[in-house]
């Protein structure tokens, strides 16, 4: 039998499958890349996906008050 499939975070790609992802902190909001400048509310609050993703990449955690709560992604997390 193979690994099973996990969901990877939309905002840092990394294979968590969590609602609220321990690598960027991102919570699934329903953004998708059609919708990731739109701003949905809920968890992320003001932040779009965009946003976030770039976040991400500048801070390491989908905003920057989130960067003591995240911790870096395991070996059978990479995409």
């Amino acid at each position: 039998m193979g690994q099973p499939v996990v969901d990877q975070c939309l905002c840092c790609g990394y294979r968590t499958g969590c609602a609220t992802c321990p690598v960027c902190f991102w919570t699934d909001d329903g953004s998708d890349d059609r919708t990731a400048g739109d701003v949905i509310g809920g968890a992320n609050g003001e932040l779009s996906l965009s946003h976030a993703r770039l976040n991400f990449a500048i801070y390491g955690a989908s905003h920057l008050r989130y960067q003591e709560m995240v911790r870096a992604p395991r070996p059978d997390e990479y995409p």
